[in-house]
């Protein structure tokens, strides 16, 4: 199986869905290499980035989960360094 690096934009305008946000990180939390959230208080949105290294499919998967999120943004950027498992 082949995996890729990939970062996952977020930005959440909506605080309620923060805990959903955070359970879809835990049940993929097996691919995550790291996050960092940044709160921007002035503009009442959080900015997370998500580093992972995943099958397509899988980082395509959260991806989608996540920008279904109502008030939740998300854009993925794939590396081109990629691993066969």
């Amino acid at each position: 199986m082949e995996t890729r690096i990939a970062l996952i934009g977020i930005i959440v305008e909506n605080m309620e869905a923060i805990e959903a946000l955070n359970r879809l990180l835990h049940e993929y939390s097996s691919y995550i290499i790291g996050r960092m959230g940044i709160p921007y208080r002035e503009r009442k949105v959080n900015i997370i980035s998500v580093a992972i290294d995943a099958p397509q499919d899988t980082v395509s998967a959260l991806s989608g989960k996540i920008g279904r999120l109502a008030g939740v943004t998300a854009k993925t950027v794939y590396s081109n360094v990629k691993r066969d498992v």
